[in-house]
């Protein structure tokens, strides 16, 4: 019976491409490859670090990565009992999808919100070559933008944004990445159902303390709810200058932010 359950984004939070790396060329550990070519790692001091807090917690990785990007991913000390994907929007229990959880969403988000339909058209019609470079569906979800940031129209973001609110959609901007998303598909609410089974198969203590990561506006949620929680010092928290009671930050920026997290995770309840 665990004490600690360890809820974590993925992307830019424990997991860097080359680009995201900050100022810094460590010794990593590749722990994704796309078609062939490497794409995301961890120092090895994390890929460590993740390998001891695997054995120790109940570790449950947390992204806004379809299924299929996520299980490009190999992390230490997977494989996972549980994992949340597409933002919420799915639980994974030993790698298959929770149908039950997806239907429940799936009625939720036709009852309070516009259609994806509806929502990638409008999309569309808002932007051109001058800054997107495609847009994208994820798991019959939602939709992202992706983009040149440099290029992206001064008062894009909080136009759309202002369309989508009374829709039931939410707006993030992550890198090159503009997400746009149903309100009812977050982070927070599927690790707090997989928490809740994990309370009821008795894996975890029912004192033990919940403790989240993340570097998005997608995650802000997620690390409200946790008992203890942090975020790097970069990416959209940091641009926003976002805080909230109980959560950390680190010291480092880049891939080394990683470290300070696995390591802040291990001391939790140690």
């Amino acid at each position: 019976m665990r004490a600690v359950m360890v809820a974590t984004d993925l992307d830019r939070t424990v997991i860097y491409s080359r680009a995201a790396f900050g100022q810094t060329d460590p010794a990593t550990v590749c722990v994704e490859h796309h078609e062939g070519q490497p794409l995301s790692y961890m120092t090895v001091t994390a890929a460590q670090r993740m390998s001891e807090l695997a054995a120790a917690a109940a570790l449950v990785p947390v992204t806004t990565r379809t299924i299929e990007q996520f299980q490009r991913v190999r992390l230490p000390g997977g494989p996972w009992p549980y994992a949340v994907t597409s933002n919420g929007g799915t639980i994974l229990r030993n790698g298959l999808p929770d149908r039950r959880w997806r239907s429940a969403l799936d009625a939720e988000v036709r009852a309070e919100c516009a259609t994806l339909v509806e929502v990638r058209a409008e999309l569309r019609a808002r932007v051109d070559e001058s800054f997107a470079v495609r847009l994208r569906e994820a798991d019959d979800l939602f939709c992202y933008l992706v983009v040149d940031p440099d290029r992206v129209p001064e008062g894009f973001l909080a136009e759309w944004e202002s369309w989508c609110r009374p829709r039931g959609w939410s707006v993030s901007q992550q890198g090159r990445k503009i997400y746009t998303m149903p309100t009812p598909v977050c982070k927070s609410r599927a690790v707090t159902e997989v928490r809740r089974r994990l309370l009821e198969a008795g894996e975890l203590r029912p004192d033990s303390v919940l403790a989240a990561a993340g570097d998005g506006a997608l995650d802000a949620e997620l690390l409200r709810t946790a008992d203890v929680a942090i975020r790097p010092r970069h990416g959209e928290l940091e641009q926003r200058n976002w805080t909230h009671p109980g959560v950390a930050v680190t010291a480092a920026t880049g891939i080394h932010a990683a470290d300070e997290i696995l390591d802040y995770f291990l001391r939790v309840r140690s």
